[in-house]
């Protein structure tokens, strides 16, 4: 993701997605939008239950869905949060499956618009990973 144009457009994908998440407990819709290596975008939103264990977040749905395609190679997400006024980061559980499958220093972007949205990587979200970590040994 070199260019602000191409944040916007992925950021926009996520905000996009977020308005189909199924979120009637929380009243919280998000949206993710997965940039794959040869430009395909996946898009994921969050699945609330009732239980809220069995909730699935929107990172993890678009990742999901990318693998379940038999897509791997993801360079980049955005993470959409419209009903926040303040951005708000992917949880334990999804950082722990992007590490997965994106490299350290893959892109993330989230916000609850673009303007506020802020820019990170997986590194810094996720500073001491072990898989990662491992990789350099």
């Amino acid at each position: 993701m070199e260019n602000s144009i191409e944040y916007k457009e992925l950021f926009e994908r996520a905000l996009e997605a977020a308005r189909s998440a199924y979120a009637p407990y929380s009243k919280f819709r998000v949206g993710a939008a997965l940039l794959l290596n040869d430009g395909e975008i996946i898009t994921g939103v969050n699945v609330e239950n009732r239980s809220f264990g069995l909730t699935n977040c929107a990172e993890r749905s678009a990742v999901y869905t990318a693998v379940s395609a038999g897509k791997l190679g993801f360079k980049a997400i955005a993470i959409a949060t419209p009903d926040s006024e303040y951005p708000v980061s992917p949880c334990g559980a999804c950082r722990q499956v992007l590490s997965e499958f994106m490299k350290a220093d893959a892109p993330i972007l989230f916000g609850p618009v673009f303007e506020k949205a802020i820019y990170s990587s997986l590194s810094e979200l996720y500073p001491f990973d072990a898989l990662h970590e491992l990789a350099k040994s």
